[in-house]
């Protein structure tokens, strides 16, 4: 099997004012990030303000804004984290298993997603995006599209398969989960476990269909 290669979060997806140079400013923008998290998680993102977040950063309104210029900015960075960390956490379990068969890949995603939604602060009520702005993650494409392409790139080189005809059934195979996933969270807070299975057979099947049951 070809090594699996990491997939870039896009550029626009961390829209700080300027970059941390130092080591404590970093910390402080990932504090800024966990506080807007637990936050979100309380109150909601309606309710969310500059100012809440830095108080439970714990640094002044004025350092916050060094570095973002509203609080869609940071939730653009939260967003953009829980990105990364997704597309990380998806590279290092196909790594570590070497999957043979697309219900591999779909149980190592799902799962994965599943385990974010109920354990990584603010994640339930924002996931990537879309209850802000569906292009939160990249003006240039909506946030299902930046997910679509980063699993494209994990998987481009494993699949026997045009990168076009890959990223097309990747984004049909997406927006089907998403929707049973949604409808699985709005049944039961932390995932409907009979509609989660379905959305995961529905996924196997469809991906099985289009290029056959192993990916190459």
């Amino acid at each position: 099997m070809s090594d699996i290669q990491a997939a870039k979060v896009p550029a626009e997806a961390t829209p700080l004012r300027r970059q941390p140079v130092q080591q404590r400013s970093a910390k402080r923008v990932e504090q800024m990030l966990d506080a807007s998290a637990a936050l979100i998680d309380e109150l909601g993102y309606d309710a969310l303000t500059t100012t809440l977040i830095a108080k439970r950063a714990g640094v002044a309104v004025g350092s916050l804004y060094q570095f973002f210029p509203d609080k869609r900015a940071v939730v653009q960075a939260l967003t953009a984290r829980n990105l990364e960390r997704f597309v990380g956490a998806v590279n290092d379990r196909l790594k570590q298993l070497g999957p043979e068969h697309w219900w591999d890949v779909v149980d190592s995603i799902l799962d994965i997603y599943l385990e974010m939604h109920r354990s990584v602060p603010g994640f339930s009520k924002v996931h990537f995006g879309d209850i802000i702005d569906r292009q939160l993650l990249d003006e240039t494409r909506d946030n299902n599209a930046v997910i679509v392409d980063s699993l494209t790139d994990l998987l481009a080189s494993q699949v026997d398969r045009p990168v076009e005809d890959l990223r097309f059934a990747i984004g049909i195979a997406n927006e089907v989960a998403d929707a049973l996933l949604k409808l699985a969270f709005r049944k039961e807070p932390s995932g409907d476990e009979k509609i989660v299975a379905e959305a995961k057979y529905v996924v196997k099947g469809y991906l099985a269909a289009r290029f056959g049951e192993k990916q190459a």
